[in-house]
């Protein structure tokens, strides 16, 4: 069986994430006081207590999705004798889970991850002012049809597909003006249903150009080594290794559409069959049985299940 160790972007984030990993295992403890003190803040303190206003801000919920995508990825090396390089084919990460997907490859340092995140979450929060963009899931479409529709929407405004997440299910990004005549227009089309997205900023999309040029200088101060397995890259949907040709595609990240549909039919084409999801959530390893059922996928984010995947792995 070949393996791809996938890790989940910003929606998977909820009070009490990580909790029960630190209160069980002392490695993971430690990963989050590191982070905490990457940071000079009480991040481990506001996922396990909250409140959910301030875990939901941006700047927060990155790192913070990481440092349980890491603490996971720690007890299993600590516990369970765990080799990433041997015991995956490829690392993958929905937006902010490419910096978790590298730090669990060895390519970043972890208190370079959590201060890119964080400062990634502030510049994407900034780039736009509060109220003026919007995303929003369209159900039921396929990707050549929310194209046409954000492409007709955007009347001279931005309006574009931000997240490629698996068939009939695509996000779109931009003004918010254009973003609701998209959604007029889907209902028009046959769109099944549409959501908008409880987020603060329109992310993905050409919108963010001023977070895209703080994290270029962000990402220019960093040290990025190979990662010990290649990464399936969110803009390109294929594998890279080379730490320069990373760098630049985590600028253009903030920008592109994250190509998950893509990345995970990639993987398969390489012999991938099984996908495991590492930190809070199950929302792509869900994803992954929408894009193809052949495919097994599953979650490690509590004790029970590291205890599950031990045993497997």
């Amino acid at each position: 069986m070949t393996r791809a160790f996938i890790f989940p972007g910003q929606g998977s984030q909820h009070v009490g994430m990580g909790r029960d990993l630190a209160e069980a295992f002392p490695v993971a403890r430690h990963l989050f006081e590191e982070v905490d003190d990457a940071l000079g803040q009480h991040l481990a303190q506001l996922m396990f207590e909250g409140p959910d206003e301030e875990l939901v801000l941006t700047e927060n919920a990155q790192p913070a999705l990481m440092a349980v995508s890491m603490a996971v990825v720690r007890v299993l090396q600590e516990e369970g004798g765990l080799d990433l390089g041997k015991s995956c084919s490829f690392v993958a990460g929905h937006s902010l889970g490419e910096y978790s997907a590298l730090a669990a490859a060895g390519a970043l340092e972890l208190a370079d991850a959590a201060r890119l995140l964080k400062t990634r979450g502030r510049a994407m929060q900034e780039a736009v002012p509060v109220g003026k963009g919007a995303m929003a899931a369209l159900i039921g479409l396929d990707f050549d049809d929310v194209e046409s529709i954000a492409s007709d929407a955007a009347n001279g405004d931005v309006c574009m597909p931000a997240n490629d997440n698996a068939p009939g299910q695509i996000v779109i990004s931009g003004h918010k003006a254009a973003v609701d005549r998209a959604l007029e227009l889907a209902a028009e089309r046959g769109c099944r249903r549409s959501v908008v997205l409880p987020v603060s900023a329109p992310f993905h999309c050409s919108l963010m150009k001023p977070a895209a040029d703080v994290m270029e200088t962000a990402l220019a101060d960093i040290t990025l080594s190979p990662p010990v397995v290649p990464l399936v890259a969110n803009v390109k949907a294929s594998s890279v290794s080379d730490p320069v040709m990373i760098r630049g595609l985590l600028v253009e990240q903030v920008t592109g559409m994250v190509r998950w549909r893509e990345s995970v039919l990639y993987m398969k084409e390489q012999k991938v069959t099984e996908l495991v999801e590492l930190g809070a959530g199950k929302v792509l390893s869900g994803l992954v049985r929408r894009i193809d059922r052949d495919l097994s996928s599953h979650s490690v984010q509590s004790p029970d299940d590291i205890e599950a995947v031990l045993k497997h792995l």
